[in-house]
């Protein structure tokens, strides 16, 4: 189902328009890119592929608090779904990357994560017959019998990933009219995450559920570790300081836990933390400029609940991809 009102116009409305998607790549690209984001093959070790922490059945996250990379490294933040990664202008919870090519050299390449070398993938990759025939027919202007190229791999894994869109929830099927989608106690809790004093929807704006932009919003850390910078580090900018990109809500019910360090373990406690009051988990030593959507709605325990019920009227998984059960490179596929 698509969302075309004019020039994207209204907060929260049922009809507000959908960015521009990436597009423009060919169904071979993207199976090819399907091959390459469960092949372990890509990481250092050949143990870890994209899909280890991006499960298709855990929403395209890992249902861990914290993501293990390499070695059983811990890393500092949690996985965020790539559900509808293609509309997404700004990638990572600190919004570091502004493409999906940008963003998946993050994780090849680094130590604590896939561990891989740009050298090694190609080696890697033009050493097994299946992906040079791939790459052929995915790229079939290349110069003939040209090796596996860099760009090559960032466009197929690219092309895979815009083509997980998630718009055909039940919410959805209300938003375009057929009403009977949702139940009253669903409808409820709609109206709540659209008032102006639960304030939902101005940050997790329809139908991307994601305005795209930062917010500091005071969420705790887990026990023990300091506070995580969020956006000040990569744009340099003070007032970023705990800030993170606002999450799109598409699937929501399965990605837990919550938020960008995994502190809260299910949706009823993520939206109580709202309601406690602002800046209520700030550490004393914290001066935090806490986003103004963020104060004391005050809301009941029936209101929190039914907030919880339609937030689950946002899965859909319609187009979950189909796990590959035999991979080029001869590895099993890593989930």
């Amino acid at each position: 189902m698509q969302y075309d009102s004019p020039n994207n116009v209204g907060v929260g409305g049922l009809q507000t328009g959908l960015p521009k998607i990436r597009d423009g790549f060919s169904p071979q690209q993207i199976d090819l890119g399907r091959y390459l984001f469960f092949d372990p093959v890509l990481s250092g070790n050949k143990t870890i592929s994209c899909a280890s922490c991006h499960d298709p059945n855990k929403g395209f996250s890992d249902g861990l608090p914290t993501s293990i990379g390499n070695d059983g490294h811990k890393l500092k933040r949690a996985a965020p779904s790539l559900w509808n990664v293609g509309y997404l202008r700004k990638l990572f919870w600190d919004g570091r990357a502004s493409s999906l090519e940008e963003q998946m050299q993050g994780p090849l390449f680094s130590k604590e994560e896939m561990n891989n070398t740009r050298v090694n993938l190609l080696n890697t990759l033009n050493s097994i017959e299946e992906y040079q025939q791939l790459f052929v027919e995915a790229f079939p202007n290349r110069v003939e019998d040209s090796a596996i190229q860099l760009d090559e791999i960032y466009t197929s894994i690219a092309a895979f990933q815009a083509s997980l869109v998630s718009l055909n929830s039940k919410y959805d099927r209300y938003a375009h009219g057929y009403h009977q989608a949702l139940n009253e106690q669903e409808i409820e809790g709609m109206n709540v995450f659209r008032s102006f004093v639960a304030r939902c929807a101005e940050c997790h704006t329809p139908p991307l559920f994601t305005n795209q932009q930062f917010a500091v919003i005071g969420t705790p850390e887990p026990d023990g570790l300091p506070l995580d910078s969020g956006a000040e580090v990569p744009f340099q900018d003070k007032t970023l300081r705990g800030a993170f990109k606002v999450p799109s809500l598409r699937n929501i019910e399965k990605t837990a836990p919550y938020m960008h360090s995994g502190k809260f373990k299910t949706l009823r406690e993520t939206v109580q933390f709202y309601t406690d009051g602002r800046g209520h988990a700030v550490p004393e030593d914290e001066n935090l400029i806490i986003h103004w959507h963020i104060w004391e709605p005050e809301l009941s325990d029936y209101e929190l609940d039914r907030l919880v019920d339609f937030l689950k009227t946002l899965t859909d998984e319609t187009f979950i991809p189909k796990i590959p059960e035999n991979l080029p490179s001869g590895l099993k596929p890593s989930v």
